[in-house]
Formats: structure tokens, sequence, C-alpha cells
């Protein structure tokens, strides 16, 4: 309910009240009282992590609204990849919403135009989330095994799915020294699409995180949107060089040393999404770091709602913020 208050705040001008649960011929359903919806609002709650129908209440009956996601894919490029540490997809959808939606421009969300960069990537779940949308994706990330394989899945989805693309695997080099390797991707939703260059660009480094802005420009992106570390299946190296073989369990180090880092590669006004494990790290702790590196911490009751139970070694929430 939390997703749905967020996008009644900064989508649907307000015009979203009344959450809550309700039972209808026994069965629960997120209820909500809104003035008229126009076209654009269908559109932007048709793409709730959560929404699998809409319906108007019209007396005692339930109309049918036609859903409208932008979804451009099939599901399997978020569903076919099963690895432990994964993130849910639907978290991961609500992750990317809720951060789209901090930014300036919410409505942007419906256009693909959106530019996101995840600095701790893994095997790509949220690349591919962005991928759904029509957005550009980047990210990076340190482990070359989950390069590996998220270069190897994503070259075979392509290939299955007979989409027209442009795949490269190769060093990325400065100054006759080697940085580290990057998958680029060019891949068009239609092959008229293609031929005519609107293409979906995605963009993979497999490098330190610390190391983002060797690769990527000065606000280059809309959103940054990752996974901190969870103190349990996922983990960091913050610091590399004499301490890369120390894997660092809290997020509080690694997002003080990257904050700093990831702030110039996000447009002014565009926003940052993190999710981590409130046992490990308090939410006051990593509002201070993104306040102290130049962003506006969304603390709305609406983004004040998601935390959750994942297991009894995870408890997880989200902190979204706008760069000033």
């Amino acid at each position: 309910m939390a997703e749905l208050a967020v996008f009644g705040e900064r989508a649907v001008g307000g015009n979203v009240r009344d959450v809550e649960i309700t039972e209808i011929g026994g069965v629960p359903y997120v209820t909500f009282t809104a003035d008229a919806l126009s076209e654009t609002d269908i559109r932007l709650l048709s793409n709730m992590s959560s929404v699998y129908a809409l319906f108007a209440v019209e007396s005692d009956l339930l109309r049918p609204v036609a859903k409208r996601p932008l979804d451009l894919f099939s599901s399997d490029l978020l569903t076919i990849q099963k690895y432990a540490g994964k993130t849910n997809e639907d978290f991961t959808k609500l992750l990317v919403n809720v951060t789209a939606l901090a930014t300036d421009a919410p409505a942007d969300l419906l256009t693909g135009g959106m530019r996101l960069f995840d600095p701790m990537c893994g095997r790509g779940t949220t690349l591919n989330q962005a991928v759904m949308y029509g957005m550009d994706a980047s990210g990076l990330d340190t482990d070359a095994k989950d390069f590996e394989a998220y270069s190897a899945f994503f070259r075979t989805w392509l290939k299955n799915n007979r989409l027209k693309h442009k795949a490269e695997v190769g060093p990325v080099r400065r100054q006759k020294a080697t940085l580290g390797r990057r998958l680029q991707v060019s891949l068009g939703a239609s092959k008229e699409q293609y031929r005519e260059g609107s293409t979906i660009d995605v963009t993979v480094v497999n490098a330190d995180t610390l190391k983002s802005g060797d690769f990527f420009r000065r606000g280059e992106f809309d959103l940054i949107v990752t996974d901190a570390p969870y103190g349990v299946q996922h983990g960091s190296r913050p610091h590399g060089g004499a301490n890369a073989g120390r894997l660092s369990r809290s997020p509080r180090e690694l997002l003080a040393a990257a904050v700093p880092v990831w702030e110039p590669l996000l447009r002014r006004g565009g926003a940052i999404g993190i999710s981590w494990n409130t046992l490990v790290a308090r939410r006051e702790e990593l509002a201070e770091i993104l306040e102290a590196g130049g962003f506006t911490v969304r603390d709305s009751e609406a983004y004040l709602g998601f935390v959750h139970r994942v297991d009894q070694a995870i408890n997880r929430d989200v902190i979204v913020a706008t760069k000033n």
C-alpha cells in the first residue's frame, strides 16, 4: 500500500485517498478513493509492482479497468535467472518505481527516457527491470563471476527472443592500463526501431564501485537504484587495493565511501533509491550519509512505509533521496 501512496503523492496529483485493504466477495483487495482517473493516471498505476488487475467499484459491482503497463518484453527477462541472493523482481520493480517518482519529472517514467544506474548491479535484476521499461541501463559490479553470468544470460536472452541487437564484451583501457571489462549492448524493442536507431542501451562494467567515475560521465543518469549489502548473502569491498580481499557486510562503510562517488553521476533533480537490511544499519545513519552527500531524503509518510521482514536475518527497508 505504501507504493500506491507514493504514486498518489508524486504522480497522480494527490488523487488517491483512503488506501486500505477491503474484503469483497471473500477476497482481499487494496482499495482507494479517487476522483476520475485520467488516461495518464491509469498508465501510471498500471505499473505498480503489486497490481494484477484494476477495477472501478460501481455500486456492488466491479468494472474492469484496462491496464496499460510499460512492459516492452516478455516477463522471462525478469524471472529466468535463479540464484542465491537474487532480489525478488516485484520488489525490484517497486524500488525502481518509487525512485523514479521522486525525481523532479515523475511523469517521465512513462516515456522510457530515464537513464538508470545500478552501481552494485550483481546479476542485473534492476537493469532488466529498466530495460522492461525502455530505459537505458548501466551497471557496475566488482564480482567477475556475476559479470560473466549476466553477460552470458543477457546475450542468450536476446538471441532466444530474436531481438535485433549489437553486443560486445571487452576490456576498458586507459593509458595502456586495463581498468575493467565492459559489456555494451544496443537493442531494439522492434526491428523497425532498431533500424531507425531508436535503441535501448545497456552497459555493464566489472570494476570497483568506487571507480564508477572512471567509466561514466557527470550528470549521465536520472536514477541510481541499488541494493546495499544486506549483511548476509550480499557483501562489498569498500576500499579495493590492499583491502580488496575483505568482504564488508555492513552498508554504512560502503555507502559513506560510495555516495560521494555516485553523486556527480546523477543529474540535478534526479533521485537515488537504496534498499538495505535494517538489522545491520539504521535509517538515520543512511539518511545522514545521503544528506551529507548533497541529497534531500524523502521522508513523507508514504516513503516511510516500506519496511518489511524478509527472513530472520533480513528486515528490509527503502530509502529514497533527490539530488539537490
